[in-house]
């Protein structure tokens, strides 16, 4: 029997275009020691592994798998992961992953989890002058560790272009990170509308020491391995 995987692209614009691709698998259909290998051979930015809770209907649980390794926290799985659940009919409003409990809303088609600085990646920072430096980086230039590339794009407003670069995960350049736009978020100490990728859209709030990630998802298919 096949295992389901159903697929969504998170941080879409408005039009529900680009954004990044998601796998999203039922937590019973494949034991934990299987989930790296599926996480490999399908090849998406990150896969994630869901469990409904038994006591609460609001709540859930998720592991998250790169190609090469799992994270205790990674943004655009469990962004997107609240939404296919709502979209599901089975809402929630906190979501259970390695590295703590996130709180989950909803605003319209826009789905938002909290998170903290602290539970992302190490980033390497490249503020460059321009979107225009932004988009002439070499994807292949980047051969290990984690890397962020971004730009003001309207300093007044909170809107920076940005790429990134994780070889070390298996990914040579990711479509939308939202770890790395709570990670700058941090850093920058503000809220930001992120323009990632082919055109990706990230938005951010800061509140105290959390920081709200929030953005539009859309289902593409179900495939079955």
């Amino acid at each position: 029997m096949g295992i389901d995987v159903s697929v969504v692209r998170v941080f879409t614009d408005q039009d529900g275009n680009h954004g990044n691709p998601l796998g999203i698998v039922d937590a019973q259909d494949v034991p934990e020691n299987e989930r790296q290998a599926l996480a490999h051979r399908l090849g998406f930015s990150e896969t994630v592994f869901y469990s409904r809770s038994s006591s609460d209907p609001a709540r859930a649980e998720a592991t998250i798998y790169t190609p090469a390794q799992q994270l205790p926290f990674a943004g655009h799985p469990t962004v997107g992961l609240s939404w296919w659940l709502r979209a599901q009919g089975t809402p929630i409003n906190v979501l259970t992953v390695p590295a703590s409990d996130l709180a989950v809303r909803y605003d319209g088609d826009v789905s938002w989890v909290r998170a903290k600085p602290e539970w992302t990646p190490h980033f390497v920072e490249h503020h460059l002058d321009s979107a225009a430096d932004v988009d002439e980086l070499d994807a292949a230039s980047f051969t290990e560790d984690h890397h962020y590339a971004w730009a003001w794009t309207d300093e007044g407003a909170g809107h920076i272009r940005s790429r990134m670069f994780a070889p070390s995960m298996g990914i040579a350049e990711d479509e939308a990170t939202g770890s790395a736009a709570v990670w700058i978020t941090g850093v920058l100490g503000r809220g930001l509308v992120v323009a990632q990728g082919r055109g990706s859209v990230l938005v951010t709030g800061r509140d105290g020491d959390w920081i709200e990630l929030g953005g539009r998802t859309v289902s593409e298919n179900t495939i079955t391995v």
